[in-house]
């Protein structure tokens, strides 16, 4: 081994990931991948926009509680508001209302794969927003990604007696979801990262629950309905809006972005086996070959590529 001035330094080890880490990200996925048959559930006994007003309002309350709890400042600044409301509009309201009114017209397990197709719109928006970088990595996915959704979209189409609609309201709250992406990174707030989920969960709320009173009738609450159906409700609410989210920052808080996106990839599988199993829905071949093309094409923008190892 070299010393002196013309050493050369081994290259610095990689952060060690946190032993909790091993366990928040299959249970994120998990949760977040129940949770799509459950909201398809609540459906059937609750009118979409009304319901989507619960499970909001109890993740807004959940998030201002452990934002208190656990000390994080609280205050919005006043010049930060007009942004932060099109931030919410975009990664929440818009994401939420197009998302629930997609999930009532397709099988749950489908709305999963289109909703998850997120990360390939943050692609090109990246690219003209921010002038990042376009890799091989990313076309690669890009394509895959498109291929699986217009596979689902042409089977929505061409299907007798159904309609795209349902996939193209899904296609656009990925959409949105992939804006308010961009738009975060464009925007950095000076806020504790559960505050800022908090702030914008409470007005994509109000968002959504002007919405509801002005379209739909029926009650806000699952409460008599159904045991299967008010459970399913309780869950959207509590533990995939509340826990699930706190679990994923706190899991982006203690490693890189990279190790975190894992749990996104396999939201879709665990969505569509799910939804077979507790829907009894029957994936086609269509579905399953979508969603090999999607859970590729979001390990292909999201994960890290393989280290090279220098030949000795």
């Amino acid at each position: 081994m070299k010393s002196g001035p013309d050493a050369v330094s081994p290259p610095p080890k990689p952060a060690a990931i946190p032993v909790s880490v091993y366990w928040m990200l299959p249970l994120v996925a998990l949760l977040w991948g129940l949770s799509w048959p459950l909201m398809k559930l609540s459906l059937s006994g609750l009118e979409p926009l009304r319901f989507r007003s619960f499970s909001m309002g109890g993740a807004t309350s959940g998030l201002f509680l452990i934002a208190w709890l656990s000390g994080a400042r609280l205050r919005l600044p006043v010049k930060s508001l007009p942004r932060m409301l099109v931030l919410s509009f975009f990664n929440i309201a818009g994401w939420s209302a197009l998302m629930i009114l997609g999930l009532q017209l397709l099988p749950a397990g489908r709305a999963t794969i289109l909703a998850y197709t997120f990360p390939l719109w943050t692609v090109p928006l990246s690219v003209w927003l921010m002038g990042e970088t376009v890799t091989v990595r990313k076309i690669c996915g890009l394509v895959l990604g498109l291929c699986g959704m217009a596979l689902l979209l042409g089977d929505e189409l061409f299907s007798i007696g159904r309609s795209p609609l349902g996939a193209l309201m899904l296609i656009g709250s990925a959409m949105f979801w992939a804006i308010g992406t961009v738009l975060v990174k464009r925007w950095p707030m000076d806020l504790p990262m559960v505050s800022f989920t908090a702030w914008q969960t409470l007005m994509a709320f109000l968002f959504i629950l002007v919405l509801a009173l002005w379209l739909e009738d029926g009650p806000f609450h699952p409460f008599g309905q159904p045991l299967p159906v008010m459970f399913a409700a309780l869950y959207s609410a509590f533990i995939a809006s509340i826990f699930a989210q706190w679990t994923w920052y706190r899991m982006v808080e203690l490693t890189s972005a990279a190790v975190s996106s894992i749990a996104i990839t396999v939201v879709p599988v665990i969505g569509v086996f799910f939804s077979a199993l507790i829907l009894g829905e029957n994936p086609r071949i269509t579905d399953y070959t979508a969603l090999v093309l999607v859970v590729g094409s979001l390990a292909f923008i999201l994960l890290p590529p393989w280290p090279r190892h220098p030949r000795n």
